[in-house]
């Protein structure tokens, strides 16, 4: 079970809600994935103007525990008052805090993410901040007492997968709560990648959304995360400089 705070789940895949073609093919894709989390930029839904049409209008919300995160905060203080708003609605009490430092590159802010965190855990939230792969953010972070690091494998969106899977593996074997690998997911193949680090779960959403067929490529992130974390806690053989044989050579006849 992946466990975040007093939260227990049987699914490793988060899926994120936005860019989706259109709400039928969304609910598709999140049927098929099999994730129980689900995360959306609160400033990016209309949760309190009625005749508003929003995702959480096509799913049963009682099937899943939604993470809303502060994405479009600069600054802290910004992201608590997002955060305030979510759980206002009664949504969860758990936050995903994204707080952007650079408009290009869409790379967090790890000062303001730290003091975001920090002040946000003071007023009982579950906290999930969204960094860099920065293993001393990710110490200091948890020394903070947040719930889980979520360190980006690569720059939101860019599909470019695990840049650096040192610092990811790093982050991982220094950890005291739940990894999930966040942003820059592109393939099955990465997610699976995040997994075999010793991940405990990833989150991604543009992969799927902007895959030419969401729910097929839904339904393949789900296989890939589940398959890498069996790869994990089976534990591959050491990469090897020669060839050793698959087949025993003791006892074998003289021809």
């Amino acid at each position: 079970m992946l466990k975040v705070g007093p939260y227990e789940f049987g699914s490793r895949l988060l899926l994120g809600t936005g860019k989706f073609p259109d709400f039928q093919i969304q609910k598709q894709a999140v049927d098929v994935s099999g994730a129980q989390i689900l995360t959306f930029a609160v400033r990016r839904m209309n949760i309190w103007e009625a005749n508003q049409p929003n995702f959480l209008e096509m799913i049963d919300v009682k099937q899943f525990t939604l993470l809303p995160n502060t994405a479009g905060a600069t600054n802290a203080e910004e992201a608590v008052r997002i955060a305030r708003l979510a759980k206002a609605s009664g949504l969860c009490d758990m936050i995903k805090v994204e707080v952007i430092g650079d408009t290009k590159t869409l790379l967090p802010d790890p000062i303001e993410t730290l003091k975001a965190s920090e002040m946000l855990l003071e007023e009982g939230f579950i906290v999930l901040p969204y960094t860099s792969d920065d293993v001393i953010l990710a110490r200091k972070l948890q020394e903070l007492g947040v719930h889980a690091i979520m360190p980006g494998a690569s720059p939101i969106g860019s599909g470019q997968g695990i840049i650096n899977p040192l610092n990811i593996s790093f982050i991982i074997e220094q950890a005291t709560v739940p990894v999930i690998v966040d942003a820059g997911i592109g393939a099955p193949s990465d997610a699976a990648l995040a997994m075999e680090l010793g991940a405990d779960g990833v989150l991604l959403n543009t992969a799927v959304s902007g895959a030419k067929d969401p729910v097929k490529m839904a339904a393949a992130m789900k296989m890939a995360i589940e398959a890498g974390r069996l790869s994990y806690e089976a534990g591959r053989i050491p990469k090897k400089r020669y060839a050793t044989a698959s087949s025993p050579v003791e006892g074998m006849s003289v021809v």
